[in-house]
């Protein structure tokens, strides 16, 4: 890192915490802190809810997934479009209109105050481990960029780095200024995408257009999911071992394989009823439809996020695909890190960054990966000191007789949980470097497949209390302690038995669906 570089970055960052400065003294109560007092433009929800869609995860995982596969992830892109249709036309409409602080009020309203607070703390334990995996995919950037390896102590100090930014001027904006501070981000981590994927495209060493599609497709190489208990990388002889002959460009897969995650039946089912879990459960997500002007701009600005997302990611998957292209000519230039790309491409792309990259266009690109990296964190600890303040800690100082009724207060005790929301994510974060190697989970799909720990249960919840008159509190949590207990030991097939029989996309519909009878089973309550 030059000094330019440096300076680039330390201008990204307090023009961060000057728009949150900004906007901290326009917020009048908690209403205006956690949901900007529904009055924000659908346009700018929808491109702040892309950045938090598509997270660090995309800026890091999604090269390492193109490196290693093909672009059949596409399919998971598809399913999240069809998914999103579907809460916006069917879901969206009831959460809104309910006119509550978090989505979990809708539901103290339909089961009362127990399973609001059942629903809020499952909320937050599931995001504890969601973002703190994206604040830990985001860290492997950092880590390789500032200390030049991805090392346990050097992960750990990089995500208290990023976990401090973050939270310092989430405290300050509020809602509102995340939504301004996420649109720029977003908007800066596109740029910088496309102009990674144009020098890494003309890094290729004088490779023919037909020399890469070759490669991609007659040549391409695969991870093969049958050497699991291989070391793959590269052998002596320069042959690479635990990977198989595959088309790179390969985007529709139509077996019926249920051990991968992106078949065709996989993104249109698995896919779509994930992303109907994520966009009806999770209060990050939903906080920032709950703050739009009306119902039909919550939903436009849904699908519209979903849809920008598409080519986005696919930049991210064509950057993995060039890199596989360079060092598939160049097997030995992989070991850039110390340890060959093709045994471990986690830092495929940092590692690009830090090595290739010219100065000052380097300083950018790193912008762009803490864009992408603060943009989706600041918005988990936004919806966790929403939902952990209006659900749990206001409602029960009442109780006790402690009520704090002038705005003033409540905003400070709002600002104050922010930062300690910030500070467990942080925490929970390191958790997950751990969680992630034991998983045997690439990044995009560690970082995917962890969220279904707690929309499983939750999931049932809602669609119990949406499409039904059954359920009652002791259901609502039975179905929550259910659907946890189901992905559980999904989530550590290969820990547990040696390999993965069912894959990620498959964790909710299973969990889900079974949480939903379970609720179902309730009795409506007579009062």
């Amino acid at each position: 890192m030059t000094l330019i570089d440096w300076l680039i970055v330390a201008f990204f960052l307090g023009a961060l915490v000057t728009i949150g400065y900004l906007f901290s003294h326009k917020n009048k109560n908690i209403e205006d802190y956690f949901v900007a007092g529904r009055s924000m433009p659908g346009w700018l929800v929808a491109i702040a809810a892309t950045g938090t869609t598509i997270s660090a995860g995309t800026f890091v995982g999604s090269p390492e997934l193109g490196f290693n596969t093909n672009l059949t992830y596409i399919m998971n892109l598809i399913g999240a479009i069809f998914g999103g249709c579907l809460v916006a036309a069917l879901i969206l409409p009831k959460l809104y209109n309910a006119k509550t602080i978090t989505i979990y009020g809708y539901i103290g309203e339909r089961f009362g105050e127990k399973s609001k607070r059942a629903n809020s703390v499952m909320f937050l334990l599931g995001q504890l481990f969601t973002s703190g995996s994206r604040l830990f995919i985001a860290a492997i950037a950092i880590s390789v960029i500032v200390f030049g390896d991805i090392r346990f102590q050097f992960l750990m100090w990089s995500i208290i780095i990023l976990g401090v930014i973050s939270t310092f001027y989430t405290m300050m904006g509020g809602i509102k200024g995340l939504l301004y501070i996420d649109t720029f981000q977003t908007l800066l981590m596109i740029f910088t995408g496309v102009v990674a994927f144009v020098l890494v495209a003309c890094d290729l060493d004088g490779l023919s257009f037909r020399e890469v599609w070759d490669t991609l497709t007659s040549g391409g190489m695969v991870k093969s999911p049958a050497a699991a208990g291989m070391a793959p990388g590269v052998a002596a002889d320069g042959t690479l071992t635990g990977w198989v002959p595959g088309n790179k460009l390969k985007m529709f897969d139509p077996s019926i394989d249920f051990t991968k995650p992106y078949t065709i039946l996989g993104g249109m089912i698995g896919v779509a009823f994930f992303k109907v879990c994520q966009y009806t459960t999770d209060q990050e997500f939903v906080q920032r439809q709950l703050a739009c002007k009306d119902v039909k701009k919550a939903g436009r600005s849904l699908v519209a996020s979903q849809l920008i997302s598409l080519p986005v990611v696919l930049v991210f998957l064509g950057i993995g695909l060039l890199l596989y292209v360079k060092y598939i000519h160049d097997p030995q230039a992989s070991f850039e890190s110390g340890t060959s790309f093709f045994t471990d491409a986690r830092d495929v792309f940092p590692q690009y960054i830090k090595n290739h990259i010219p100065m000052g266009v380097r300083g950018l690109m790193i912008t762009g990966l803490l864009a992408a990296a603060l943009s989706s964190f600041n918005s988990a600890i936004n919806s966790m000191a929403s939902s952990f303040v209006s659900d749990l800690y206001l409602p029960i100082r009442s109780e006790l007789g402690k009520e704090i009724k002038s705005d003033k207060e409540q905003i400070s005790s709002s600002r104050w949980m922010v930062a300690l929301m910030g500070v467990l994510l942080t925490g929970f974060a390191i958790v997950t470097c751990v969680m992630q190697q034991s998983s045997g989970l690439n990044l995009v799909d560690f970082a995917t497949g962890v969220m279904c720990f707690a929309y499983a249960g939750m999931i049932g919840v809602f669609l119990t209390a949406i499409f039904t008159k059954r359920g009652n509190a002791r259901s609502v949590i039975a179905a929550l302690v259910v659907g946890m207990a189901i992905i559980i030991p999904l989530m550590f097939q290969k820990e547990f038995f040696g390999q993965t029989y069912i894959a990620w996309t498959w964790w909710c519909p299973i969990g889900g669906l079974i949480s939903t009878l379970v609720c179902m089973l309730g009795k409506p309550s007579t009062k």
